[in-house]
C-alpha cells in the first residue's frame, strides 16, 4: 500500500510509483489511484507493441493525459502533453508502438 502523507481528511497525498502495478494484459500494467465518489484515477504503462485487449467502453466520461511514449487512438498520434476526454458512451481501443504511459479520470455517474 502507498504511504499517503499526514493531512487533512479533505485530502490525500502519494507518489504514483509507489502504487503496486498490476497487469491487467500482457504488457500492459495499471495503478488504481485513491477515488472519491465523483471521480476514479489510473495510471497506464503500456510496454512497446501493446494494445488494450478489447473496446474500452465510458458509462460516463473519462479523460487521459499521455506523460510519455506515444498512444494511438482512433486513427491520431498522441505524444506527450496529450489530453483527450470521451464522451459518456464513447469507446476507443488505446495502442502504442513505442510503449507509453498515462494518466487516466473516470468521471462517475452519480
Amino acid at each position: 500500500m502507498p504511504q499517503l502523507y499526514s493531512t487533512p481528511s479533505d485530502v490525500q497525498f502519494l507518489h504514483v510509483d509507489e502504487v503496486e502495478p498490476v497487469e491487467v494484459a500482457p504488457g500492459i500494467t495499471r495503478r488504481r489511484l485513491p477515488a472519491t465518489e465523483w471521480a476514479r484515477g489510473w495510471m497506464y504503462d503500456f510496454a512497446p507493441g501493446t494494445e488494450w485487449p478489447e473496446v474500452d467502453v465510458h458509462e460516463g466520461e473519462e479523460r487521459y493525459y499521455v506523460i510519455s511514449g506515444e498512444f494511438i487512438d482512433r486513427g491520431k498520434r498522441l505524444g506527450p502533453g496529450s489530453y483527450v476526454v470521451f464522451a459518456p458512451g464513447s469507446t476507443h481501443r488505446p495502442r502504442t508502438e513505442s510503449g507509453a504511459r498515462m494518466l487516466g479520470i473516470s468521471i462517475l455517474i452519480p
